[in-house]
């Protein structure tokens, strides 16, 4: 079973198919959420640093998107299954959350001057924000299998230093 089959991954090993329409690609919202966290964190940018960031958010995450969407198509070709419309479309959409972790923090970025956050302030904040995305979904994801609360705390620590690590590695890298 390849990462994108979703099981209900319960606790107690047992598994079972959600129908495809009900369930959430927290495996796709995860890495996107790392991968907006790490933009934010990596990004040296010029004289329009909201608008680049913003940019450089939403691009890079349209390209791991259509990056994952390519892999999986030319996976499913490799393993003789036809290829379809309907399956492209299917595989876009199953990694359409990848996409959509990037928005809040391009968001936050957005919002930034409003609050009377500055420029080197607004990176910060976009972090947080991916952050807690990271941990959010890692959170909802084992709260939807049925984990264990201590499990889902656990899990939600291990996110919350994922991206501290990120945080760390801004702070030495950009100060």
């Amino acid at each position: 079973m390849s990462y994108h089959e979703h099981p209900d991954d319960n606790v107690d090993g047992s598994a079972h198919k959600r129908p495809h329409a009900a369930r959430t690609d927290y495996v796709s919202a995860l890495y996107g959420s790392i991968l907006a966290a790490s933009v934010v964190a990596g990004a040296s940018l010029g004289p329009f640093p909201r608008l680049q960031l913003v940019l450089l958010l939403l691009i890079t995450a349209l390209v791991f998107w259509a990056t994952h969407v390519y892999t999986a198509l030319v996976g499913d070709r490799l393993a003789h299954k036809s290829l379809t419309w309907e399956e492209i479309r299917r595989q876009g959409a199953r990694e359409w959350p990848i996409v959509m972790a990037a928005v809040p923090p391009a968001a936050a970025v957005m919002i930034s001057p409003v609050l009377g956050i500055g420029v080197a302030g607004t990176a910060w904040f976009a972090l947080a924000i991916a952050g807690a995305e990271l941990v959010g979904w890692a959170s909802a994801a084992l709260v939807r299998a049925g984990a264990t609360r201590r499990l889902v705390v656990v899990s939600g620590a291990v996110n919350l230093l994922l991206g501290l690590i990120l945080v760390a590695a801004k702070a030495a890298l950009h100060h």
